[in-house]
């Protein structure tokens, strides 16, 4: 774990250009709340750690499976209970109930991944004021898009266009040419950042590294949904049908169905490679012989925010009633680490781009347009 990832995120500026997902622009965006906790226990109190879960399911490889990871680690390490409860929909009185559910059990800390959760957050955050809540890409408001954070809440979001940027950089640089395409879930603001990230790591790339791989903008769809992995592999069979020779997948369950895809052509000896989305899905591409489809992924480190939150609880120092957002900058986003499917010279350029990320010598934009020099 990254021990320094909150107080980092906490003294760092936030950037005017970040868009809570699904709050269209109004997500309290370049607003940081004063450093401080907010929690009253002991350093070693016992407390039991909740979630609920999201459209998808606690192994999605993806949103619901990074947050529970974290949760779950921290549970471990600190000796919580642990409990994760699937609603039976994803609607506001469906999240409530089980919030409501793991309240009762004692589950005082709850999780909540995903931005279906702001309006039923909102309200539990008054509902249940002696509960900690955890909301991540996503902000409580009362259907209105207006942020209300209250002291029991912390709301996190992520620099995907910068996670993107570097994921469609090393994209390039490792294939050095050919056509990409990119699926998205639903066109929601934190997936159109993966993708419009992407494409400026790829144009950046092509322009001052001399590769030369590009993206058709038929090759550019959102699915609608995060739960159809039928559709993810008919998208992504369509595509490299047509040459495409990786897709990047922002999508949750349909991203899936692409790396299914991916992996049944790989197995006939066709190339196929698919980049992974929020966690490291390199084990998720294996296909034989340790071999995996999983070019790199685009990490947003959901794991390391969701234990830290834990840990921040534990020790008294809840950043309750604040709106954090990890970046390049305090390590929340990148690609993996260890990259078996990129060579050293790729991994050792893309470090390269995400000092300059850190330094602010390049500066990608959280919407649609050109690489700000």
């Amino acid at each position: 774990m990254k021990k320094g990832l909150i107080s980092l995120a906490i003294v760092s500026a936030m950037m005017s250009a970040v868009v809570g997902c699904g709050n269209n622009g109004s997500g309290g965006e370049g607003k940081q709340e004063p450093a401080g906790g907010t929690s009253t226990p002991a350093a070693g109190a016992k407390f039991q750690v909740g979630m609920v879960t999201d459209a998808g399911t606690i192994d999605d490889k993806s949103f619901n499976q990074g947050t529970w990871e974290g949760l779950e680690k921290a549970g471990k390490d600190f000796g919580l209970k642990t409990r994760h409860l699937k609603p039976a929909g994803t609607t506001e009185a469906e999240y409530l109930k089980e919030i409501g559910n793991l309240y009762d059990a004692g589950f005082k800390f709850i999780g909540a991944p995903g931005f279906k959760f702001e309006t039923a957050i909102f309200k539990a955050q008054d509902k249940y004021k002696d509960a900690k809540f955890v909301i991540i890409d996503g902000a409580p408001h009362a259907g209105d898009n207006k942020p209300v954070v209250k002291e029991n809440t912390v709301a996190i979001f992520f620099a995907e266009h910068e996670s993107g940027f570097l994921a469609g950089a090393a994209a390039a640089l490792q294939l050095k040419e050919g056509e990409a395409g990119f699926i998205g879930g639903m066109e929601i603001p934190a997936v159109q950042k993966f993708n419009w990230g992407f494409q400026q790591g790829v144009n950046y790339a092509n322009e001052k590294l001399g590769t030369k791989l590009t993206i058709k903008p038929e090759n550019v769809i959102y699915q609608g949904s995060f739960d159809n992995i039928a559709a993810g592999s008919q998208l992504a069979a369509q595509m490299f049908d047509k040459g495409v020779k990786v897709v990047f997948a922002a999508a949750g369950g349909v991203g899936v169905g692409a790396i299914n895809e991916a992996k049944t052509r790989a197995n006939a000896g066709k190339t196929a490679w698919i980049v992974g989305v929020d966690v490291d899905q390199f084990a998720d591409g294996v296909y034989k012989d340790g071999k995996s489809i999983i070019l790199t992924s685009a990490m947003k480190k959901i794991d390391h925010a969701a234990y830290d939150m834990v840990k921040a609880e534990k020790e008294g120092k809840f950043p309750g009633g604040q709106t954090l957002t990890f970046d390049a900058k305090n390590d929340g986003i990148g690609i993996p680490e260890k990259n078996p499917n990129l060579s050293d010279e790729t991994v050792a350029k893309v470090k390269e781009l995400t000092a300059k990320l850190k330094s602010g010598e390049i500066k990608v934009s959280a919407e649609k347009g050109s690489l700000i020099k």
